[in-house]
């Protein structure tokens, strides 16, 4: 309800009661939209047999290189409002530890981003909205949270139930991206799509957007055309987003001149993909199509099968709702 618009709805004219009123709003609006510390995510009572024996840390914008200075820049690229840091250990073994990161992105697509750009292949753990679970570290986001677990020694049934554990306290109801389901799943590398929130594929005028990686199996022949092997090639399909559709036609534009300059465009263009597709050769990432549909541009990039890039490609843009 619009607190400027409550005095007249109910005939409301007396200036100490409008001034009640908005004076609860205020109240009730601070109450509703207070932020979590993010502290308090950090579990104190803990599994038994175990104890907290360093921190909590928090950290923000100005401290955060203290903690991890290396990657404080990628962070704040995806949004980073603040974190904590704590270290648990194991009563009966002092060298057992549990170091536990969690970071506030700020809102479920720059908490994917970031969790997407640390997994190297899909290895779930079934924690949070997606997660990745290796040797000694366990990896997940969940709403605008991405959860950071490593332990001295290895122990995946320690670190999923702590990540179950710490999941349960994440409140945030946000689900994942939209645009992950866009991409086909046949081909699909598992865990592969990433989300780039500035530069996608390396060029700047394409701005942010998803990028997933698929098999291609390209036959290799000898010298008298006989075939000798299947080679698999990496290729990748991904979706740029822009505030409208005429900016993403302005990119298309953009690529072209680009193309035009340093590589190579193609005249002939599938009706299917709609009168402002682009086809061309990429100097540094080989063939390439692309299909503006509404505020996104998708495409496909690396293949050598024309006619299979362009069936991935035709099912991607029908997914994009």
């Amino acid at each position: 309800m619009n607190p400027r618009t409550l005095g007249t709805s109910f005939g409301i004219s007396s200036p100490k009661i409008i001034l009640t009123v908005a004076l609860l709003f205020a109240i009730g609006t601070s109450v509703s939209s207070a932020e979590i510390a993010v502290e308090s995510l950090l579990p104190k009572d803990v599994r038994d047999g175990w104890t907290l024996v360093s921190g909590p840390e928090v950290y923000t914008k100005k401290t955060l290189f203290r903690h991890i200075n290396g990657q404080a820049e990628l962070f704040f690229k995806y949004g980073f409002q603040k974190s904590a840091f704590a270290i648990y250990q194991e009563k009966k073994n002092e060298k057992n530890q549990i170091e536990l990161d969690v970071y506030d992105m700020g809102n479920v697509l720059h908490a994917f981003g970031i969790f997407s750009r640390f997994r190297n292949e899909d290895r779930p753990a079934g924690v949070g909205l997606d997660s990745y679970l290796d040797g000694q570290s366990l990896l997940f986001y969940k709403g605008k949270y991405f959860i950071m677990l490593y332990a001295t020694e290895s122990n995946h049934s320690i670190l999923k139930e702590w990540g179950m554990m710490i999941s349960s306290n994440l409140l945030d109801p946000s689900l994942q991206p939209k645009e992950i389901v866009y991409f086909p799943k046949e081909g699909l590398q598992l865990g592969s799509i990433q989300y780039f929130p500035e530069g996608l594929l390396g060029y700047q005028f394409l701005k942010r957007g998803f990028q997933g990686t698929y098999v291609e199996r390209v036959e290799v022949k000898d010298k008298d055309e006989v075939k000798v092997e299947a080679e698999v090639k990496e290729i990748n399909l991904f979706i740029a987003i822009f505030r409208n559709s005429q900016e993403a036609l302005g990119a298309v534009k953009v690529y072209k001149d680009n193309l035009s300059r340093k590589g190579k465009v193609h005249s002939s263009i599938p009706a299917q993909l709609g009168p402002h597709a682009l086809r061309g050769e990429d100097p540094y990432r080989g063939k390439v199509i692309l299909v503006p549909k509404g505020f996104y541009l998708a495409g496909i990039i690396g293949f050598d099968n024309v006619r299979n890039a362009e069936k991935l490609l035709e099912e991607l843009v029908k997914n994009i709702r």
